[in-house]
C-alpha cells in the first residue's frame, strides 16, 4: 500500500530526541511531579517502532506499536493529560467547522485541542512535525500539517464505529492515537477496534488503551470504534493532513 522503510532522524541527521516539562492546570493537590523542561527528555529511545510502523503501513495500512516514545516523554504527556480540569474540556462532536454537531448517541468523550502553549505540548507538536517531514521524505505522502487534541473518556463513555475521512471529501490522510493510561486491565473496557478495509463488519484488531501505545491508520480506509470505558481513559488523537486550499477556500485553516 505504501512502499518504503522509515528511518527517522532530526534536522541534524541525528536520531530524533526531544525534552519536556509539565505545569499543571489542576487546582487539586497532586503528588509532586518532576517539572518538564522544554527539550529536556528524549522522545525516542529506539528505532524499531518506526521500522515496524512503516512496514505495517506498507502492507496493511494500519499499525499499533507499544512504547513508541521513551518512558519519560510518555509520562510527561500522561501528567499533562491528567492535569486538565473537566471545566477546560469540550464535549466532543461529529464533523468539523460549520458541520460540527454534538451527537451523544455517537460519542461521549471530552476533548481539548493542543496548542504550543506549554513545554510538553510544544515538544509533542514539534516531534509530530518532524515525523510528518520524515514520512513525506520516505513515502511521498504530501502531508501538510498535524492537528491533535487530548481526549478524556469518563466511565461509560464511548465512540461508535466511524471513519475519520471520506474519500475525496477530506484532507485527513493518517490518523494517530497515543494512549496515556496507567495499568489498564482486562475488564476496564475502552478498547480500540479496527475493522477490515474492505468489509467493515470484520474486526482486524482490538487493542487496550495501554500507556505508550500508538495506533496509526489511513484515515479514509478504516472504520474504528472505542468501546465503553469502565474507568477514565486518556489519549491524544491526531491527524496528518494535506493542503486542500483552493481559490475560494483555505483548508487547513491554521
Amino acid at each position: 500500500m505504501l512502499s518504503r522503510w522509515l528511518q527517522y532522524y532530526d534536522r541534524s541527521r541525528n536520531f530524533a530526541c526531544l525534552k519536556v516539562n509539565n505545569p499543571s492546570m489542576s487546582t487539586k493537590v497532586l503528588p509532586a511531579k518532576r517539572l518538564y523542561v522544554e527539550n529536556s527528555i528524549p522522545a525516542f529511545s529506539r528505532e524499531e517502532p518506526f521500522e515496524n510502523l512503516l512496514m505495517d503501513l506498507q502492507t496493511k495500512g494500519w499499525s499499533v506499536q507499544d512504547d513508541f516514545f521513551s518512558t519519560d516523554f510518555t509520562q510527561a504527556l500522561v501528567d499533562e493529560a491528567e492535569s486538565i480540569q473537566n471545566a477546560y474540556m469540550l464535549q466532543a462532536g461529529i464533523g468539523r467547522k460549520q458541520d460540527h454537531q454534538i451527537e451523544l448517541d455517537a460519542r461521549r468523550d471530552y476533548i481539548q485541542w493542543i496548542d504550543p502553549d506549554k513545554p510538553i505540548r510544544t515538544d509533542f507538536l514539534k516531534m509530530m512535525a518532524d515525523l510528518r517531514v520524515a514520512l513525506n521524505r520516505r513515502l511521498f505522502l504530501g502531508l501538510f500539517d498535524y492537528e491533535a487534541h487530548f481526549a478524556r473518556y469518563e466511565e461509560g463513555a464511548f465512540y461508535e464505529k466511524h471513519i475519520d475521512a471520506f474519500k475525496g471529501q477530506s484532507n485527513r490522510i493518517l490518523s494517530t492515537v497515543l494512549y496515556l493510561n496507567e495499568d489498564w486491565q482486562d475488564g476496564d473496557g475502552g478498547e480500540l477496534i479496527i475493522y477490515d478495509e474492505h468489509d467493515p463488519s470484520i474486526e482486524v484488531g482490538r487493542f487496550f488503551p495501554k500507556k505508550g501505545r500508538l495506533a496509526v491508520f489511513l484515515s479514509e480506509c478504516f472504520y474504528h470504534e472505542v468501546v465503553v470505558a469502565k474507568r477514565t481513559r486518556h489519549s491524544i488523537a491526531g491527524w496528518f493532513r494535506v493542503n486542500n486550499t483552493t481559490g475560494s477556500t483555505l483548508d487547513p485553516d491554521q
